[in-house]
């Protein structure tokens, strides 16, 4: 399976304005720098947990379906699943029915039997476009995520030097992890 990013989120979870209230920061001098950050964190925060936090359109390209008819998605939570599409041997798109799958916050589940599902390509034959998010505001995101991130910002913008320096293992401040342990995937 190969994922996408479509689109990103139409903004972000924290604003600057947030972001400086949370610094102290009253001037506009390292408004581009605190931006950056947010972003940055948000980056960080989804790639740890695999959850985006505002909704954000997704893409996944199968070869063919699982076995077990059950589509883990790389990114959650799942808004809606907004197209399927088959690539029949002749390189022609055919788009699926979207009622006849059903879905769970991290997966989609597949019917045994796919009205309309033509003879695959051998690669890449099955598209799967999706919204993945807490929700479209930023009040949707939890809000011991948004704390990480401001977290996050704050103790990056405090230690520039100290991240490049150290390296990764010095780049979240004490309690961060704690903050985003309970949406972490656990991986076997």
């Amino acid at each position: 399976m190969i994922s996408y990013l479509l689109a990103g989120p139409a903004e972000e979870p924290v604003s600057l304005a947030e972001a400086k209230a949370f610094l102290k920061i009253d001037d506009a001098a390292e408004d581009g720098l605190i931006t950056t950050l947010i972003g940055a964190a948000r980056l960080h925060i989804e790639g740890i947990t695999g959850r985006a936090l505002l909704a954000q359109s997704w893409r996944i390209v199968l070869d063919d379906w699982p076995e077990t008819l059950v589509v883990k998605l790389p990114v959650a939570p799942l808004i809606a699943i907004t197209a399927i599409a088959a690539v029949d041997n002749n390189g022609a798109s055919h788009d699926i029915g979207l009622a006849q799958f059903s879905a769970e916050p991290d997966r989609l589940i597949v019917p045994r039997a796919i009205t309309g599902m033509p003879g695959l390509q051998a690669r890449g034959g099955i598209e799967v476009d999706y919204v993945a998010g807490f929700g479209t505001e930023p009040e949707d995101v939890p809000a011991d995520l948004r704390q990480a991130l401001l977290g996050l910002v704050a103790h990056w913008h405090a230690h520039r030097d100290a991240v490049i320096v150290a390296g990764s293992g010095a780049v979240v401040p004490s309690g961060f992890d704690r903050l985003v342990s309970r949406y972490k995937r656990a991986r076997l």
